[in-house]
């Protein structure tokens, strides 16, 4: 069994809070974070990004939708010398267009006036 399979989330009803996940779309990991809540009638569910700190809505149809690989561990005595490198998952495309914005599929409108 491919270990992304394993990992892949079709449906919120999958989830429980607490879960880690990250929401990738066209080969780029857009969020990564805790499930916070979720609404099983319509398949959406929040997250805390770990990334920002903020509650994020992720809708599972339009993401593609991996719980979290565990983070290796590092050897004995020694420190991870830097963050480890994220790959599109096996099912996702590989490259996406020159110049795409890294641009939050569902951000919450600025409250500021």
């Amino acid at each position: 069994m491919d270990v992304d399979a394993a990992r892949h989330i079709r449906s919120s009803t999958e989830l429980n809070v607490g879960d880690e996940i990250e929401a990738w779309h066209n080969g780029k990991l857009f969020h990564r974070g805790t499930v916070t809540q979720t609404v099983t009638a319509v398949d959406l569910f929040w997250i805390l990004d770990a990334g920002t700190g903020t509650r994020r809505l992720i809708d599972a149809e339009a993401l593609v939708i991996l719980r979290a690989a565990a983070p290796a561990a590092p050897a004995a005595g020694k420190s991870p010398s830097r963050a480890p490198v994220r790959t599109a998952p096996s099912h996702a495309p590989a490259h996406t267009p020159s110049g795409a914005s890294h641009m939050p599929l569902f951000q919450a409108p600025s409250l500021a006036g």
